[in-house]
Order: C-alpha cells, then structure tokens, then sequence
C-alpha cells in the first residue's frame, strides 16, 4: 500500500489535501484510507498506519509531522512493508503561538524524499505523486541491513550507548528536582526535552525500546550525529 505523508503547520490546507488525494489515488482496483491524529498521539497514529499498510491501497497521513523523527518514523514502516511513498509538505499556515516548532522537510534526508511542496490553492502535482507511489519501485526492507553488516553493527552500538545516555540524563534531571516545563539538555545537543510531567523508568524505557525499534531499521552512519536530537524529540511528541 503506497504510503503518502502529509506535514505542515496548522492551517496551511492539510486536510483538505489529504481529501483531494484520496478523490485523485483511490478507484476501482484500490482503496484509499486517511489516518487522522487522535487520541493516543504519536504511538497510536503509527499503529494505524502500520496497521492499514500494504501493497495494493493508498494509506494518506493527515498529521502536522512536524518533527522530522516522526517522518522518519513513518519513513522506516513503508519500507518494512516494502511499499512506495511519497511526502506531501503542504507550506503556509498562519501558525500559532503555542504550536510546536515544524522542522521543514529536507530532500537531502532520505525520509523526505520523494517531496512535493504545495501551498494556497496551488493544484497538487497528481502526476508527479502517481509516478512516485505507483511507477517505482520501492527499495527492500533492511537493504542497508543486510549489505552493510559491520557499518550496522557500530550503528546499533552507539544507538544503544546514546539512547541511555539520554535516558540517564532525564533520570538525573528528575533526581535534581526539575520541575515540569524545565528544559532537560545534553553537551552538545541543539534539540531540548521539556517535561510536561514526572516519567518513570518503565515508561522511558519502553520508549528507547520503540525507538530502536524503528532507528534501527536503516543503520547508516547519515545519522549517526542526529541520534541523540532524534531520540530527544521523538520523546518530547510520546510524552504529553
């Protein structure tokens, strides 16, 4: 099931996009769903779409995706399911103060490509979307895996020593008597963690568990850098 990814601030026309997709994709010989934020957040909206993932239908993600672990995430279960997709930015909105901050997507990563980038009432570029979700060919699951064998095995090493390293650094911060809203930082870290409330050890492990579950799947030294950014803000979006 070809997977399309929509992100974008609130306002900028995601939902109707995403209604415009599935009138153009679906027909006769497929079916097109939307997945929607819910209630369950980040955890629940990737289960849908794991879920509803397979080779024939279209699944369209009508979610902000704000943060770039998340399309990374969303990135990593179409190609488990070995399925083509694509990334729809939809640009503009009027934004809001308290809305999280929307790291625009990057050609450059993996994750983000192929991206269409539409805004206002600028027409979807269907073609384009057609040939990406349905006339390539999508890579195979764990690819990097199987051929670069040694380069994995150093990535999941530091995937684990940085994700504990970021888990002891909550659980320090905690100890010390950080307060709810009070950033948690790491040397050398650009990305924050602020806590909307106290987290147990059982939840943020289960957390680090999710996320190598997913980082795992594409072991690459292009991300060795961002690890501990990306576990930071993959934490922030499942902890509310």
């Amino acid at each position: 099931m070809p997977l399309v990814v929509l992100c974008g601030r609130p306002g900028s026309g995601k939902s109707r996009r995403a209604a415009e997709l599935r009138e153009a994709l679906g027909g006769p010989e497929r079916q097109t769903h939307v997945v929607t934020e819910a209630e369950g957040g980040r955890s629940a909206l990737r289960a849908e779409v794991e879920r509803l993932l397979n080779r024939r239908d279209v699944v369209i993600v009508d979610a902000g995706n704000e943060v770039r672990s998340i399309r990374y995430e969303l990135y990593c279960a179409a190609r488990q399911a070995g399925t083509a997709r694509c990334l729809l930015h939809c640009a503009g909105g009027p934004g809001r103060p308290d809305e999280p901050p929307f790291e625009a997507p990057d050609p450059a990563n993996r994750w983000d490509r192929p991206l269409f980038t539409v805004g206002g009432e600028e027409p979807l570029p269907l073609a384009a979307i057609r040939a990406a979700l349905f006339e390539s060919r999508p890579p195979p699951p764990h690819r990097a895996t199987r051929t670069q064998p040694l380069q994995s095995g150093d990535f999941l090493h530091r995937l684990d020593r940085v994700t504990q390293e970021v888990l002891a650094a909550v659980l320090a911060a905690q100890s010390s008597g950080a307060q709810p809203g009070q950033p948690v930082r790491l040397p050398g870290v650009a990305e924050e963690l602020v806590l909307a409330r106290p987290v147990s050890m059982a939840e943020l492990s289960r957390l680090r568990r999710q996320f190598i579950s997913y980082t795992k799947m594409q072991p690459t030294d292009e991300n060795l850098p961002q690890l501990a950014g990306m576990f930071l803000q993959y934490l922030s979006r499942s902890i509310q």
